[in-house]
């Protein structure tokens, strides 16, 4: 214990030269009267320690149980509602396999159901209680660590489904639909501009961040749409029936001022489902007279994106449309030069393409500069090798599948199977996306510093062939 009385009080005893008398033979018996207030004073020393011991023990005792009752949860309590952020690591003891930081298997997800569709995410959760393995954990903190700036999903859309007006209030959201055709609603600042417009298969819609926007299936088949947002945290998302039943029915009525004030606001009821994505049993008596207007072009390509129908960028073993920033539009029509400039106004967004690679095709390794990349399986089946910080890491992949790929890492993906391997890919950039191949790398490399590398002889570099057309999807 530090405590100089208790040191000083320990030396007095131990310590025989320490002020200590030579034993006398008293001959007056006052002498020995006279010591008896020195071994007074002892004993309330010893008594007045004891009592600072008693004391301090009694303090951080009280201490102890005041900590104890302030930080531990309260009867009830959710363990997500408590302070110390929940950890997003895999279980102790329960390995899983590398392969899961790039691979979730989305189409294995569980579906989130409501009235009018369903939901899929690969995501990060900041409780790992809402993951539904040990694999999407790894996936997710791996998209959180990395700060890919990435969450991906799919929605499902029934025929005259709805996905309700919302907005996000911390992401920018991508879309390419699948399949169906859907009706976009997007409502900018002021509400004084409303842009609607079509969409259709192979097609990408855009919503900046705190854009309020709809989605409406109005053809006969499902509506898939797979979707991007540009947040590695837990997407935040208000919906306007969420926000309206949320507001005092007396602010509500002086804010819509409808007829009859706050009474025509008092007959809304809120349903006991979910209406994120709505289809009433009774839409035929509620909505007698829909239409689906088309604003003008300059409004509708700021939020759209003819993917399908953009230059094909053809190679031996595939080819590559983009949804992407030019600078000075090169290369863009008109409205091409719209959804690029609007891409590269708002922060955070995304470059968006579709790859094909055609059976046995490949795309060779290479990395990005200044992006990550996320994909999304449509159709095929393929194999991936990873190359980065941590030994090399391949799997394959099939119909459903997400991968991810950290900026920097060099990554290829190659076709497997009879039939082509096609995928939808976000890049988390809104400028232009800088790669650099295997091939052109080693081409750019002076051979003698390769000879100096790989212990060869610098004329067998030589070896190594140039050609004219670019090989990024190659052929053998």
């Amino acid at each position: 214990m530090d405590n100089p009385a208790l040191e000083l009080h320990e030396n007095d005893l131990h310590n025989p030269s320490s002020k200590a008398q030579p034993k006398q033979t008293h001959l007056y018996p006052h002498e020995i009267v006279e010591r008896k207030p020195s071994w007074s004073l002892l004993k309330m020393f010893l008594v007045c320690l004891l009592a600072c011991l008693i004391t301090t023990a009694i303090g951080v005792l009280i201490l102890s149980l005041v900590y104890v009752g302030h930080f531990s949860p309260k009867p009830g309590q959710d363990s997500a509602d408590r302070d110390p952020a929940p950890s997003t690591s895999a279980p102790a003891g329960n390995k899983v396999d590398a392969r899961f930081g790039f691979l979730n298997h989305l189409g294995k997800s569980k579906v989130h159901e409501f009235q009018g569709g369903a939901i899929q995410w690969a995501r990060f959760r900041k409780d790992p209680d809402n993951y539904d393995s040990d694999e999407e954990i790894k996936f997710g903190a791996s998209l959180n660590s990395q700060q890919s700036r990435m969450t991906a999903g799919t929605l499902r859309i029934k025929s005259k489904g709805l996905r309700a007006p919302h907005w996000h209030f911390n992401a920018n959201e991508h879309g390419f639909l699948l399949q169906g055709t859907a009706w976009i609603g997007i409502v900018d600042e002021g509400g004084e501009t409303v842009t609607t417009y079509n969409v259709t298969a192979g097609q990408v819609i855009f919503f900046p961040k705190n854009t309020l926007h709809w989605v409406k299936n109005v053809g006969d088949e499902d509506c898939l749409f797979f979707l991007f947002f540009t947040t590695h945290d837990e997407l935040q998302t208000l919906d306007v029936d969420d926000a309206f039943f949320s507001t005092p029915e007396d602010i509500a009525a002086r804010s819509l001022k409808p007829q009859k004030g706050v009474d025509f606001i008092r007959t809304f009821r809120r349903p006991r489902e979910d209406q994120a994505v709505n289809l009433p049993a009774n839409l035929v008596e509620l909505v007698q007279n829909a239409s689906y207007l088309q604003s003008p072009d300059e409004q509708v390509w700021k939020y759209f994106y003819d993917l399908k129908g953009s230059k094909e960028f053809l190679y031996s073993g595939g080819i590559i449309q983009w949804a992407r920033y030019r600078k000075n539009g090169i290369g863009l029509n008109n409205n091409e030069k719209v959804f690029s400039d609007s891409l590269n106004q708002h922060a955070d967004s995304l470059t968006l393409g579709t790859l094909r690679i055609y059976s046995n095709g490949l795309r060779q390794p290479h990395f990005h500069f200044n992006a990550h990349e996320m994909g999304y399986v449509i159709s095929g089946c393929g194999k991936i090798g990873i190359t980065g910080t941590n030994p090399t890491t391949d799997f394959e992949v099939g119909v459903g599948d997400v991968f991810f790929f950290p900026i920097g890492t060099q990554h290829y993906i190659k076709s497997t199977c009879d039939e082509d391997l096609y995928m939808i890919l976000a890049f988390s950039t809104g400028n232009q996306l800088q790669t650099l191949d295997m091939d052109d790398y080693f081409h750019a490399t002076a051979d003698h510093i390769l000879a100096q590398l790989f212990l060869k002889k610098q004329e067998e570099f030589k070896q190594i062939p140039k050609f004219q057309d670019d090989q990024a999807v190659n052929l053998p």
